[in-house]
């Protein structure tokens, strides 16, 4: 999976992805083309 540092171009990279919060990260995810797949942010440790 690639990482982006900006999710602001992967939001618009196809109609079909999606921006998805888990577990304090933030996703970019396309079911038709997982090329376009995106992480920022990163699980903080304590």
């Amino acid at each position: 999976m690639k990482v982006v540092n900006s999710l602001r171009s992967a939001k618009q990279r196809h109609p079909d992805c999606q921006v998805v919060r888990r577990k304090g990260r933030v996703y970019v995810i396309c079911k038709t083309n997982p090329r376009f797949k995106a992480v920022q942010g990163r699980k903080k440790r304590r």
